[in-house]
């Protein structure tokens, strides 16, 4: 069984998740315990033995414990940070490079949050440099240094002496990183900075492991402790360790992971819901778009999902002006210390004062009760949004009775304040809409949090667009810890990458991932070369655990023709693997009133539990025994080509063979991905059906 818990600001949720069919054996929540001597690791063992009371479950049924925290985020934002030193190494011509790209000053984080740095000089080429190295840990330590970064002007070089630095700071007693032990890109400054960030709160996480390791261990659980990266992946306690700052959006990617693998959205937009915020991704073709990390607007060497957070979420506080309801948010009411209305009663609203009519919504409560305030969330009851069995459902004429109490029309007010919020979100999602090109005639739009069902709908509706709410959306984010993947990005600075490139980053990554404890035949390994940064990367995934028994797609066929755009014709299979089924179907879509028309061919690619993975529209096929890729592939992508801003590129690339689906559409020229296919089908059986999906780029 794998148990995932979610460390949010007010709650901590855990779940047991049975892998073989994605069953929740159980569910629990305790408070967040930040004031616990142990901190939050307190509330993660907490909640696990309650669950395992709860579920009756033994250690010994447990494959792994993970969780997910915004511990390194809250920390950067209130400033429970080290002081961290800076070691900049440089000798001749890079000496001067080093001293001005290395000191960094003190770095703001947010308002009233600065983090403070130390900085040394050391030449890196001078004869006696373990003498210099000795002295300059004698000034950091001077200086109030708690932890050390190296840095190098290319220091992510073979003959770096960052190594070296690092090896007498640790025997000087100092807690010492290299900064190319963060990334392997170039770029000094962002190298440095990403390094100094990750050191600063490297004391406080390294707490939160060691505590949580030993908890778990007292319980007498002797099975891997996971922790859930930006990006989407967990990794173990020895490499969050080293690198916490790959958990700074640990609690939203958990949320994304579980719509891509537990509710299998493929393409959609996800909205995370909770009381405060409602934090949106897109998905494409089953993945989230991954982007540069950014802390206090400092740009940092750190992949994360691309998360955009609106202040909207279900106990958002309304605002007044002149007793009329003008705006919504960004203040909660769990920030603001009041009670939601539809978890009250309507009996106590009539022993509550009326707020004042301009400022902040809400009823007044004698002596030490909190005041009562009409969130959203009270919005949607009143307005039939949630049934009898809704998590987040609640007393609807409690808030009818405070909505009178201040005046206002009940049911006017409550879509007053649905709108309002709503309005809010859907200006972001209806610009992700457009930046990203998504086609509205396929959108959905993807609810999870507890305050979903408050928000989502009313999005949708202003958008014109369908939406679903997952289930169990309000553990949604603990499901995701529970079932994520391992993965491991490796990134090479490579102006023009060849074939050497791409199959040694492809062969570090699945060595990193195996390293983590991944099974061998759970390895995927997608490459990206991002011309426009000369950025080559690797990404990794892989599981610890056993593949869940899949759902027979005959089950599901039925419902083929809700997984296409209306007026397509009936979906017919095109080809298949031992573990997908692709599926097509025309259609002719008219334009100009209806005075034109024409053709389109849309493609669907089920797993074998029936689940969409892939969708495209004007995508084309090649579906030949393993043996025969090498030599029809060329011909099949040289026929799609295009021709771009950088000259001929290939198609969008995705690889189905056996149970895996490798998307290439990050590599743009055709020599590559032929490389790449080669390289990923080395092994196969010779008569394995393999399937290769093309279709135009962008």
């Amino acid at each position: 069984m794998q148990i995932g818990i979610d460390v949010g600001g007010t709650f901590t949720h855990a779940v047991a998740l049975d892998p073989a069919d994605d069953r929740i054996l159980g569910q629990v929540q305790v408070k967040t315990t930040h004031d616990a001597g142990t901190g939050v690791a307190a509330g993660v063992v907490q909640s696990l033995r309650r669950l395992m009371d709860e579920a009756g479950l033994t250690p010994g049924q447990l494959a792994f414990v993970a969780f997910s925290t915004t511990q390194a985020t809250n920390a950067l934002l209130e400033g429970d940070t080290a002081r961290v030193g800076i070691l900049g190494l440089g000798s001749g011509p890079t000496s001067l490079l080093a001293e001005q790209q290395t000191r960094l000053g003190d770095l703001e984080l947010g308002p009233g949050v600065v983090l403070q740095t130390v900085h040394v000089q050391v030449d890196s080429g001078a004869a006696d440099l373990e003498a210099r190295l000795e002295d300059a840990a004698r000034q950091l330590k001077a200086a109030g240094a708690e932890t050390v970064v190296v840095s190098q002007a290319f220091g992510i070089d073979p003959e770096s002496l960052e190594g070296k630095a690092v090896a007498v700071l640790e025997a000087a007693g100092l807690q010492a990183t290299a900064a190319s032990a963060l990334s392997k890109l170039h770029g000094l400054s962002s190298r440095t900075r990403t390094a100094v960030l990750n050191a600063s709160i490297l004391p406080v996480m390294m707490r939160t492991a060691h505590q949580t390791e030993l908890s778990v261990q007292e319980l007498g659980i002797d099975v891997p402790v996971l922790v859930m990266r930006s990006d989407g992946g967990v990794m173990g306690l020895d490499e969050m360790k080293r690198r916490p700052i790959q958990t700074i959006l640990s609690g939203p990617a958990a949320g994304v992971a579980a719509a891509v693998i537990h509710a299998r959205v493929s393409d959609g937009i996800f909205l995370e819901v909770g009381g405060t915020s409602t934090d949106i991704s897109v998905i494409r073709n089953g993945r989230a778009r991954v982007a540069g990390a950014r802390v206090g607007g400092h740009r940092l060497s750190v992949r994360t999902l691309d998360i955009t957070t609106v202040g909207i979420g279900g106990g958002s506080v309304p605002q007044l002006n002149g007793g009329r309801i003008v705006d919504v948010g960004p203040r909660s009411a769990h920030i603001a210390g009041y009670e939601y209305a539809c978890y009250s009663s309507a009996g106590r609203m009539s022993r509550l004062a009326r707020g004042p009519a301009t400022g902040q919504l809400r009823l007044d409560a004698l002596g030490e009760a909190p005041a009562v305030t009409v969130t959203p969330t009270c919005a949607a009851n009143l307005l039939g949004r949630y049934d009898v069995a809704d998590w987040g459902k609640g007393d609807p004429l409690a808030v009818e009775a405070a909505l009178r109490k201040l005046d206002q029309d009940p049911i006017e007010a409550a879509r007053r304040i649905e709108s309002l919020a709503g309005a809010k979100v859907a200006e972001v999602v209806d610009r992700l809409i457009r930046e990203h090109r998504l086609d509205r005639e396929t959108l959905c739009l993807i609810g999870g949090g507890g305050g979903a069902q408050a928000v989502v709908p009313a999005v949708a509706s202003r958008l014109g667009l369908p939406c679903r709410i997952v289930d169990r959306a309000p553990v949604i984010s603990a499901i995701g810890t529970a079932i994520a993947m391992l993965r491991e990005c490796v990134e090479r600075t490579v102006v023009t990458p060849g074939e050497a490139e791409l199959l040694a980053i492809r062969r570090e990554a699945r060595e990193a991932i195996t390293a983590s404890g991944a099974r061998a035949d759970s390895i995927q390994v997608e490459v990206e070369v991002d011309t426009s940064r000369s950025v080559l990367r690797a990404t990794a995934t892989g599981s610890t655990v056993t593949d869940p028994v899949p759902v027979p797609v005959d089950e599901l066929e039925a419902h083929l023709p809700t997984l296409f755009p209306q007026g397509c014709e009936t979906p017919k299979p095109i080809a298949s693997t031992t573990a997908f089924q692709v599926y097509q179907a025309p259609r002719q879509r008219r334009w100009l009133l209806g005075l034109m028309t024409r053709q389109e061919t849309h493609l669907r690619v089920l797993d074998r539990g029936g689940v969409v993975r892939l969708q495209k529209a004007n995508a084309s096929c090649l579906s030949l025994p393993a043996r025969k890729i090498p030599g029809g592939l060329p011909a099949f992508l040289a026929g799609l080509a295009d021709y771009g801003d950088s000259g001929r590129e290939a198609p969008e690339v995705q690889l189905l063979h056996g149970s895996r689906l490798l998307d290439l559409s990050g590599i743009a020229r055709e020599e590559q991905i032929a490389a790449l296919v080669t390289a990923e089908l080395a092994g196969t059986p010779e008569e394995e059906p393999v399937v290769v999906i093309a279709s135009p780029r962008g």
